[in-house]
């Protein structure tokens, strides 16, 4: 993780959508939507409408889990 993206990380809002979640694992969002059709992307705790919301705390434990697998 560069510097840049640590000290994003910490001064943005923990709330990530789907454009957010595909910059921050680096994944085009065609990936995230697949992801999330067949259930193995990170869980979506909250809505902006009809837009899921990722929570960064939930994403960092997918890619542990991911990482470990």
């Amino acid at each position: 993780m560069t510097t840049s993206t640590i000290e994003k990380s910490t001064t943005t809002s923990p709330w990530l959508s789907i454009d957010d979640l595909a910059e921050y694992v680096r994944s085009p969002k065609g990936t995230i939507y697949r992801w999330r059709y067949l259930g193995e992307g990170p869980p979506a705790r909250g809505q902006a409408g009809r837009r899921p919301l990722y929570h960064r705390e939930d994403v960092d434990a997918w890619l542990i889990e991911r990482a470990a697998a």
